[in-house]
Order: C-alpha cells, then structure tokens, then sequence
C-alpha cells in the first residue's frame, strides 16, 4: 500500500513573473544539457564497465555526483555538509523532503538509491533511475526474500545503498516515524556484521522572503509545477546536509531498534521547530 503525507494546511503560493519565466528557460536549458550530456557519459562508460565489472561501478558513479553537483551551482542553491559520509560499506538513511534530495545527497556521496518499483516506469525519470544504479522495490511481502537477496548482492559488492524510511516526502517541517521494513535485509548472516547504517538529516532554508516550505514536495503536488518554482525563484535558499556517525548493524536486536535509533539520529540534526512528527 503505498503511502503519501498529506499537510492539513494549503502548499505555499508562488506567482511567476516575466523575469522568473526568463530564468526558468535559461535555468531549464542548463540543467537539461547538464543531464544529457551525464546521461550519454554514464551510457557509453556503463556500456564497457558493466561486461567488466558487473555490479561494481568504479566509473559511473562520478558522472552522477558531478552532475548533481553542476546542478546546484546552474540553480545556485547553496549546499553546507557537516560532519563525514562513511567510507565502509553500508547503509544510507535520510528524512524525505524533495526531489531535490537525490541531487543533495547524491553530490555528497557516491551512493545508489533504493526506490519504490513504480519510478522505473516513469518517463525520463525511470531512464535515468535505472541508468544510474537504483534499486527497485516492490511493495509486496511475497517478494520480501528476494529484495534481500537483492540488498546483499549490492551491499556485499561494496555499494553504499541509500533510501528514505519515513516512506514519504514532507514539506520539511517534520521528521515522521521511519518505517522499520526495509532494516530487516541488513540482519542477514552475510551482512550483519560487516556493514554500518548512517543516518543523515536533511535541512532547506527557504529562498528569502518565501515560505518555510518553499522546497517541500509533497501530498498532490505535481513535480512539473514544482519544478518551475525552483527555477523561478531569483534568489534561492541553502540546503544543509548533517551526516551523523554511523553504527554497525550487529550493535542492535532486531530492525525495530535500528529503525529507532536512526530516526532519533535524524531528529537532532534537524532545527527544534522541526523536530515534530
């Protein structure tokens, strides 16, 4: 079943101007060659990387990280990192806020997503997912055993997996409870022991003089319009990235407390009018 968060109260308004039409177009066509230009690179290098090396991607990876880092500097959104992506192997895990998230966390660190199996299908977006390396779940118990199987083939490769527990974007005023489902493939024998979990809280500050939520995605929002907002805007805000120090799987019980203790990671890196569920 899938799961959306929806705000009691209306998405913030935003008028586009003339000039926010201009940098929509010269903002728009940047960011569009950018992602050609790192689709086709990511195409041809996959094309000879993946008879050698098979799940490993020693090139592709940082294709995608310079282009999500091209990215800001296009949009000219500010990105502060504190404290240190983990170098073993393991587990990623963030709050949900935008779309934006997967160029923030993406520019950061070389990591693959883990996303729900519906994005495969979307045009373009599917494209790129697959192209770089994401991971597709089902939302189907009957398919549980084999996504850990999937899970352990990538994390035992040396991929650093990263995927939202909250199960949805918000508008970035809020941590929900992370869903402890997808902890359970790192207690495998084969995985336990060796890999780590990083929590990693992520903060956007408005563009000045707009809403809170400015960057927030969510409920029924369409990307498209959402999208134009962010190019429009004429001076935009910061996002922070907080990595917090990661623990190995084999120090919790069970993946209730590992789920716990990542979201209570999460929440102290947020701003404390944030930090409600």
């Amino acid at each position: 079943m899938n799961f959306t968060w929806r705000s009691e109260a209306d998405p913030p308004e935003f008028h586009i101007s003339p000039c926010g039409w201009l940098r929509i177009a010269l903002r728009g066509s940047a960011i569009f060659a950018l992602i050609l230009i790192g689709a086709v690179a990511s195409l041809v290098l996959r094309l000879v990387e993946q008879p050698l090396y098979g799940l490993n991607r020693p090139w592709t990876p940082y294709v995608t990280q310079a282009v999500c880092r091209a990215f800001f500097r296009i949009l000219g959104l500010r990105r502060e990192v504190i404290g240190t992506p983990m170098t073993s192997a393991g587990a990623v895990v963030s709050n949900h806020v935008s779309w934006l998230d997967i160029f923030a966390l993406n520019a950061c660190k070389r990591v693959y997503f883990v996303s729900k199996s519906e994005v495969a299908g979307w045009p373009g977006i599917g494209a790129l997912a697959r192209l770089t390396g994401t991971v597709f779940i089902a939302r189907d118990p009957k398919q549980a055993r084999t996504q850990t199987d999937v899970f352990e083939a990538r994390l035992l490769a040396g991929h650093k997996l990263l995927f939202f527990p909250e199960g949805s974007s918000t508008d970035g005023m809020r941590v929900l409870s992370f869903k402890s489902t997808l902890f359970q493939a790192f207690f495998s024998e084969h995985l336990k022991h060796d890999i780590q979990v990083q929590p990693v809280s992520v903060v956007y500050v408005a563009p000045p003089d707009q809403d809170p939520r400015f960057y927030g995605w969510w409920g029924d929002m369409d990307f498209g319009s959402h999208l134009l907002r962010v190019l429009a805007v004429r001076r935009q805000g910061r996002v922070r990235i907080v990595y917090h120090s990661p623990a190995k799987v084999e120090e919790f019980g069970n993946r209730k407390t590992l789920a716990a203790w990542a979201e209570s990671r999460v929440r102290t890196g947020m701003p404390e009018t944030c930090q409600g569920q």
